[in-house]
């Protein structure tokens, strides 16, 4: 089933009778050449480049749950290119490429929408970081535009610019950046690695993972035994608990990480807005909605709920920076599970076992990585070797400090303890 516009036209005079299922609800075979645990954005957009781009169809994809039922729909559906860090630049320019190219590539309407990003700042010193991180995303080939204070107004002319404790000095654009719909995201790559001939098989939670002499043999399933070649782990927050059924121990935490959802309102934000002193960041949906976010709730978790002074804080910062939030009504709230690493930098390797893979620690960034997890994780699981774009998320680098990336500037200098 391929979407047109005149297929669309049709099925609406015809009473949508012709529409078929996005993809099979398969019985798990005995054995595959891959296996892939976590049905999310990334395990998805994995299984698709795999088939796509390198001809393998034994494939499957495990989710203990249902399709999108993960983080790939708990998030603010951010996406961008920003970033300052050799290794972190690279990739999510790589990734936007991808997203740029993604509903003709899957032939499905994922409402990737370029609105643009605006990083505010509030200090000399956080003008001066904003420089350097646009000078870096110019290297990196992408775009980036210094604003000065009537360079943000002439955008967003709603924000609070004169609030006493944290003036708006001005921002940094990036107008590739923007946003995409997080459930069609996940449609898209599942009907697209389902027309290729990948399984995925839902309701199929992981409970062992069998090692025989070093190396992977297979899964054990509460729908059975799935031997398999190769076993990739992509289950974002939940990673810590997959690995050590094989023995791992990885340099990760679990952190819940709420978003919030107004009432639909008339069009008032075009683009996205982050505030530099408050870490909160806003757009509006397609459907009219205010979609928001904050900090980390702080404590290690793997439940999907937050707690309500983390509430608080957020509103304090969506107040403080554009006091016309107030008379919104915020409708529901959600937690995703982040799998935060120590360097903010996540993590597409090999591990000790062997045939066995792992692509976790997206930390803030999972959403706005999905295709491009998916395209250098494929890339190592179908070649054994890294894609030049995620060279450097090696998973050693947390046992000798080498090449550890610090994207956030808030860990200690590496090397010297």
């Amino acid at each position: 089933m391929r979407f047109s516009g005149l297929r669309i036209l049709k099925e609406g005079l015809t009473g949508n009778r012709g529409w078929g299922a996005h993809w099979r609800d398969p019985e798990p075979k005995p054995a595959y050449d891959i296996v892939i645990i976590g049905g999310g954005g990334h395990g998805l957009a994995t299984a698709y480049y795999l088939a796509a781009e390198h001809g393998l169809r034994n494939i499957a994809v495990l989710e203990k749950g249902y399709i999108g039922g993960g983080n790939v729909g708990r998030n603010t559906t951010i996406v961008r290119a920003n970033y300052v860090m050799p290794g972190n630049s690279e990739f999510y320019s790589h990734s936007l490429k991808l997203w740029e190219g993604l509903e003709e590539t899957l032939n499905y309407n994922v409402m990737h929408s370029q609105r643009g990003i605006i990083n505010l700042f509030h200090s000399d010193g956080q003008r001066d970081y904003a420089a350097r991180r646009g000078n870096a995303m110019v290297n990196q080939g992408d775009d980036a535009i210094l604003l000065d204070r009537e360079g943000v107004r002439k955008h967003a002319p709603y924000l609070d610019f004169d609030n006493v404790r944290f003036p708006v000095y001005g921002g940094l654009y990036h107008p590739r950046g923007g946003t995409a719909r997080h459930d069609a995201v996940a449609w898209g790559f599942a009907r697209g690695a389902d027309m290729r001939g990948v399984d995925l098989l839902q309701n199929c939670e992981v409970t062992g993972i069998d090692i025989e002499n070093g190396a992977v043999t297979g899964v054990q399933t509460t729908r059975g035994a799935i031997r398999a070649k190769k076993v990739g782990i992509v289950v974002a927050g939940r990673s810590g608990q997959v690995a050590a059924m094989a023995g791992l121990r990885l340099p990760i935490e679990s952190h819940i990480l709420q978003a919030f959802v107004t009432e639909g309102l008339k069009p008032c934000i075009d683009q996205v807005i982050t505030f530099g002193m408050g870490h909160f960041y806003i757009s509006q949906s397609d459907k009219g909605g205010l979609v928001f976010g904050g900090d980390l709730d702080m404590y290690a978790s793997y439940a999907q709920r937050g707690n309500l002074p983390l509430v608080e804080h957020v509103m304090e910062a969506g107040m403080t920076l554009m006091p016309m939030i107030g008379k919104a009504k915020v409708l529901r709230s959600w937690g995703g599970i982040m799998d935060m690493t120590p360097d903010g930098s996540p993590i597409i390797d090999k591990t000790p076992v062997e045939g066995l893979f792992i692509d976790c620690g997206w930390c803030y960034g999972g959403f706005k990585a999905v295709p491009g997890s998916g395209h250098c994780f494929a890339h190592l699981l179908a070649t054994g070797r890294p894609h030049a774009a995620a060279a450097n998320f090696r998973l050693d680098r947390f046992r000798d400090g080498i090449g550890l990336m610090d994207e956030e500037g808030t860990g200690a200098q590496h090397n010297l303890h």
